[in-house]
């Protein structure tokens, strides 16, 4: 597993562009508010009331199969 749910949305987008679909196709589409910067992936999936382990899921499987 690269990303943890405890890293910062920013960071993970920054990292792996790849997963911006992924969040977007979640209703994460908040990459330029500032709560992007510090609100790690468990926050903000419980903030929009998304399934963190599917959003996880997601998230890897984009960043593996551009590998």
């Amino acid at each position: 597993m690269l990303i943890t749910e405890k890293m910062s949305i920013l960071e993970v987008v920054e990292k792996y562009p790849q997963t911006v679909s992924v969040f977007r196709n979640h209703g994460m589409g908040c990459f330029g508010c500032s709560a992007a910067r510090f609100e790690n992936i468990e926050q903000g999936a419980s903030a929009h009331g998304i399934d963190i382990t599917v959003l996880m899921a997601a998230l890897n499987e984009a960043v593996e199969s551009n590998s």
